[in-house]
């Protein structure tokens, strides 16, 4: 009985969620959402956003569509040093 608690707590603690990505010069929606809205992108479909960031790294951002057209910003990937060696 006790191996199936320990297990069950361990299967669970796999459940949580990542905190919220926040937006950082640069992003897509840093100061707010663009002001126009995206149309023609199918509610649910990503993009990619990427830039150089202040401190010489390279951010690749991934976004998704909302159904009130804005975009959520899921995840950021920061590749390193740019240009690099």
């Amino acid at each position: 009985m006790r191996t199936i608690a320990i297990m069950m707590v361990l299967a669970l603690t796999g459940c949580t969620t990542a905190p919220d990505v926040e937006p950082i010069p640069g992003s897509i929606t840093y100061g707010g959402q663009p002001r126009t809205k995206l149309t023609k992108s199918p509610i649910g479909s990503t993009l990619s956003n990427e830039f150089v960031m202040d401190d010489g790294r390279y951010a690749i951002e991934t976004y998704r569509v909302q159904p009130d057209r804005s975009l959520k910003l899921e995840r950021r990937d920061i590749v390193g040093d740019w240009p690099p060696d």
